[in-house]
């Protein structure tokens, strides 16, 4: 494990340009036709495949701007690749947050998990119903409301989790402070936090109000992340971090 000291210097150091509404690395236009299955590989194994349905038609109706959680992003891919080499699913209880298109979460019922609930805004809970059924997985895989922060979720205080999944959830740091108090809300002694990001200026300001609540913030060891093997863009940086609440215990997976 490393510090976050290393991405800062990263993010310090690299020549960033703000990313644009929807993803333009690994899904580029072509690859992201309304309707099209995607059948996305997320271990060696020949089996372990996912199937992912992506929307173009999921609109914020406040906004009027499409939901960017309809696409699967690249740290999906990264956190489903590492995922399948670093943790141990067979029979855990596991959450995702700020799910998309649910690929992390519908890996860990693929390798073995009892349990899966995957959680986003109510637009986009029927593509994560239609990803749950075209997986075949109704029979372990849920999918529920959730905006973090709120009481009002379905999941409560005695709803802990073994596992909690995350990706690119760190864009706004004012989001973070309902994220926090989400997280404590379904960590128990024992629950393990992993969360894969691609690395921005403002991710730092994330993580930083997370440690500001009382989390510790862990960047795991990534140099053997196998990045090119999910993505296309080799020259985007990701980390994966573990992170810790104050009730939990310094747990190794």
């Amino acid at each position: 494990m490393v510090t976050i000291q290393a991405s800062k210097k990263k993010v310090e150091e690299s020549q960033y340009c703000e990313k644009p509404a929807t993803p333009n690395s690994c899904l580029c236009k072509e690859r992201r036709r309304m309707g099209i299955i995607r059948e996305i590989p997320v271990a060696e194994a020949a089996a372990h495949k996912v199937l992912v349905e992506e929307l173009d038609d999921a609109i914020d109706s406040i906004t009027g701007r499409p939901l960017t959680g309809s696409w699967v992003w690249d740290s999906a891919l990264v956190l489903s690749r590492w995922v399948s080499t670093h943790l141990n699913f067979q029979g855990k209880s596991v959450l995702e947050l700020g799910a998309g298109a649910g690929l992390p979460g519908l890996t860990a019922a693929l390798l073995g998990a009892t349990r899966v609930v995957l959680t986003d805004v109510q637009q986009l809970l029927p593509g994560l119903l239609k990803n749950v059924e075209v997986n075949g997985f109704t029979d372990k895989v849920e999918v529920k409301q959730l905006v973090w922060g709120s009481d009002d979720s379905g999941i409560t205080e005695s709803s802990t989790f073994d596992i909690v999944l995350m990706s690119d959830v760190f864009f706004d740091s004012e989001d973070m402070i309902g994220l926090g108090k989400t997280l404590k809300r379904v960590c128990g002694e024992a629950t393990q936090v992993w969360a894969a990001t691609e690395m921005r200026p403002w991710t730092i300001e994330c993580l930083d109000q997370l440690m500001a609540q009382g989390f510790q913030v862990v960047e795991q060891e990534t140099s053997q992340l196998s990045v090119h093997a999910a993505v296309q863009d080799s020259n985007t940086f990701f980390a994966i971090f573990q992170i810790k609440p104050t009730l939990a215990e310094n747990s190794q997976p």
